[in-house]
């Protein structure tokens, strides 16, 4: 076969099913993935087919290929335009192009064989080259977890949508303008949608975009147990908070939560989803669970807590430890923060760390897990023990790097436990 290929495998995202989670943007390794205000897009000349970003999606929006010919790949400029992917050229519009499709596909076939198979060599030494969370994050759950469903409802499933009532909208933050976060609760009456804790959902807001097109759907991290907000009911719960400027401090109106903060009982949303079928919590006896997290971050770790706790309190579940590393700039911005503190001290043992409190220094998650080293270490050599991280971006590198640390002072040899953590779906990152 010529080594100058006239036809390429081309990485594309679906946007029909595409969530907007900015899960792939932010784990590629070589920033082939961006956006702008409508799709998700992939650079065709510096994606590498690494596939790190494949299991990670929580829709599978980003497994998806087109053969096309190597001068003719689809520019950013046309992907950022699409409503729906492009068809599949024909094998007659692949010869036209100069190229012998079967030895391109066959070709394709084996580079992305190759790069699934492969794994990363270097789980010490990543801040060296580049800190990348698919170095560290597990693409599968548990062992021990419950089945997930996932895209029963969207624009490729036979209904495109769900609706749910509100039946709750409650304010979960002090009052204050920047930190007005709600907990919302959802029922869907007679029609099933069965989820776990650490899936989410997408919420599709009413109207159009500046384009003149439908919203796009909002993903939402559940925030109740899998027997529903309420025990025994067909309900859910989620952790909105209203945003108001952008990442620069920039003032903006977010679209999906100012519309779902501002939603009053009896309203109707439309729902897709669910999603994710690997940030699950573990089912067996004696597991651990140590969950660390900042702001509305918080709402996966609210659902695994409180299955835990309901387990408990009709005695059916032998649980293993939980600690949570709850972060926020202050007491007033940390969600269910009363609620919390109510938990009995026996069942789940707290930290909080609060980075902007008056006359306090700064302290982040990461500060507070190198303070309890100890007990960390401790639950780092159990291999029960189960991790899960959800917040902002930025808290990845310092949160993995103190397990790192932790790991190395109690003399475990790192390469060796991030290696396992990551294989036998132990260390769980879910950021945005």
């Amino acid at each position: 076969m010529s080594t100058e290929l006239t036809l390429i495998k081309q990485h594309v995202i679906d946007p029909e099913i595409c969530i907007r989670c900015n899960t792939c943007e932010a784990i590629c390794p070589v920033g082939a993935i961006t956006h702008d205000s409508i799709n998700y897009v992939v650079k065709a000349d510096i994606c590498n087919l690494c596939m790190d970003c494949i299991s990670p999606c929580p829709t599978g929006s980003i497994d998806n290929w087109r053969l096309v010919p190597k001068d003719k790949a689809y520019s950013i400029e046309e992907q950022l335009k699409w409503d729906i992917l492009p068809a599949e050229l024909s094998a007659e519009e692949l010869t036209a192009a100069g190229g012998d499709a079967s030895a391109v596909q066959e070709e394709a076939q084996s580079t992305l064989q190759a790069a699934a198979a492969s794994t990363s060599s270097a789980i010490s030494t990543a801040t060296a080259s580049g800190f990348n969370s698919a170095q560290f994050s597990a693409t599968i759950p548990p062992w021990s977890a419950a089945h997930a469903y996932t895209n029963l409802y969207g624009p490729k499933a036979a209904e495109k949508t769900i609706t749910a009532t509100v039946t709750g909208n409650m304010r979960v933050t002090a009052v204050g303008k920047d930190y007005d976060t709600h907990h919302i609760v959802l029922e869907f009456g007679n029609i099933p949608f069965p989820v776990l804790e650490g899936q989410s959902i997408g919420i599709v807001p009413p109207g159009k975009d500046e384009k003149g097109r439908a919203h796009h759907a909002r993903q939402y991290s559940i925030a109740s147990p899998r027997n529903g907000e309420r025990p025994g009911h067909n309900n859910l719960s989620l952790t909105i908070k209203r945003v108001l400027e952008d990442h620069d401090g920039k003032p903006v109106r977010g679209v999906g939560s100012n519309y779902m903060c501002d939603l009053n009982v009896g309203d109707k949303v439309q729902v897709i989803g669910p999603f994710g079928a690997s940030f699950l919590m573990p089912n067996h006896p004696k597991s651990n669970i140590v969950m660390i997290c900042t702001g509305t971050g918080s709402a996966p770790m609210r659902a695994m807590t409180e299955w835990r706790r309901r387990l408990r309190t009709i005695g059916k579940f032998e649980g293993g430890k939980l600690m949570l590393f709850f972060g926020a700039r202050t007491k007033a911005e940390l969600p269910y923060f009363g609620p919390l503190n109510n938990l009995p001290k026996d069942f789940i043992d707290i930290e909080f760390a609060f980075s902007r409190e008056v006359g306090k220094n700064k302290r982040y998650v990461q500060d507070a897990l190198r303070a309890r080293a100890a007990d960390v270490a401790a639950l780092l050599k159990d291999g029960k023990t189960y991790f899960y991280v959800c917040g902002l971006k930025s808290m990845e590198e310092g949160v993995v790097m103190a397990l790192r640390d932790i790991a190395q002072n109690a003399g475990l040899d790192w390469d060796t436990v991030g290696a396992a953590l990551k294989k036998e779906g132990r260390l769980h990152l879910e950021t945005y």
